[in-house]
C-alpha cells in the first residue's frame, strides 16, 4: 500500500477555466458583446417606445393609417420585423467575427489535447 496521494487528474472544469484566461477568449467574448449589447438595448428601447406609445399616446397610436389599420397595429408588427431583423443580422455577425474566433480558439484546445495526450503516452 502506498502513502504517496496520486496526482489530480485533469478534470474538463480545469481545462475550461484555464480556457476561460487567455486572451483569444477575452477577445471572443468582446467581439459578442461588440453586437449584442448595443443591439439589446436598441431594441429594449424600441420595445420600450411602443409600451409607452401604447399607454400614453392612445390617441396618436388610434391614428388610422389605411381601412382599420392603425399605427399601433403597425408598431406591433414591427416588433416582430425587428425580431427577426437582429437574428438576421446576428447570423451574419456571428459568421464573419465570432465563428472564425470560436474556430480559432477551438483549434488551439484541441490541438494543446493532443499534445497533452501524446506527452502522456
Amino acid at each position: 500500500m502506498s502513502t504517496e496521494t496520486p496526482a489530480p487528474a485533469d478534470t474538463g472544469e480545469n481545462r475550461y477555466v484555464a480556457v476561460a484566461r487567455t486572451p483569444e477568449f477575452d477577445a471572443l467574448r468582446r467581439t459578442l458583446r461588440r453586437f449584442v449589447f448595443p443591439v439589446s438595448v436598441a431594441f429594449l428601447l424600441w420595445y420600450a417606445l411602443y409600451v409607452l406609445l401604447s399607454a400614453y399616446a392612445r390617441d396618436f397610436m388610434s391614428t388610422k393609417v389605411v381601412g382599420h389599420i392603425n399605427i399601433a397595429l403597425i408598431f406591433g408588427l414591427l416588433q416582430f420585423v425587428s425580431t427577426f431583423l437582429i437574428a438576421w443580422l446576428y447570423a451574419r455577425y456571428a459568421d464573419r467575427n465570432v465563428d472564425p474566433l470560436a474556430d480559432d480558439l477551438r483549434a488551439k484546445i484541441e490541438g494543446s489535447q493532443v499534445e497533452e495526450a501524446s506527452s502522456d503516452a
